[in-house]
């Protein structure tokens, strides 16, 4: 085989790798980290450990997850530098499969998924998991984003009933 033939066939294959979705998430160098494709049922946690289960998986109020056809549960959050919820992106699928890539972290305390990008059924395309942000920027008109706990009142009205720490009657003391 010519060597022209090689480089085009070896280029193809770049090509069409370097297209695919697989494990497209960005790592973030924490231990027990593996990016990870999953596909599952959008379920309310709550519902699915206790029975308490109100419609449309609490109308995203509550914390959601990905139940696999294994019957593997895991809990979802927003992997991005704000670590917030996973509900505002996922909530629109409640009771749908879906296909998400992101980062699976185990540990032996807990196991998370940090869902990256979700794919669209109906499309095929992905898009990234970025709702919340724009919902809290929404809610918080001139603030910003990448330091969102520090703007959200929220956040401010717990530390103010509870310390820095969230837990009320443990001090934080700055050296």
């Amino acid at each position: 085989m010519k060597i022209i033939t090689k480089i085009f066939i070896a280029a193809a294959f770049f090509v069409i790798a370097g297209t695919s979705s697989s494990f497209a998430a960005n790592e973030w160098g924490i231990e027990g980290e593996e990016p990870k494709e999953l596909k599952g049922t959008v379920v309310d946690l709550a519902c699915e450990l206790s029975g308490n289960c109100p419609d449309n998986c609490g109308a995203g109020k509550r914390q959601l997850g990905l139940l696999l056809k294994d019957g593997t549960l895991y809990p979802v959050v927003k992997g991005a530098t704000n670590f917030a919820g996973g509900t505002d992106d996922l909530i629109e699928q409640c009771g749908k499969t879906v296909h998400v890539d992101g980062l699976l972290i185990k540990d032996p305390l807990m196991t998370l998924y940090f869902v990256q990008r979700i794919r669209s059924e109906e499309t095929g395309e992905w898009s990234k998991a970025n709702q919340w942000g724009q919902n809290w920027k929404a809610a918080n008109p001139g603030k910003k984003l990448g330091r969102w706990f520090r703007e959200d009142p929220r956040v401010a009205k717990i530390v103010e009933e509870s310390g820095k720490l969230g837990v009320p009657g443990l001090v934080y003391v700055e050296e």
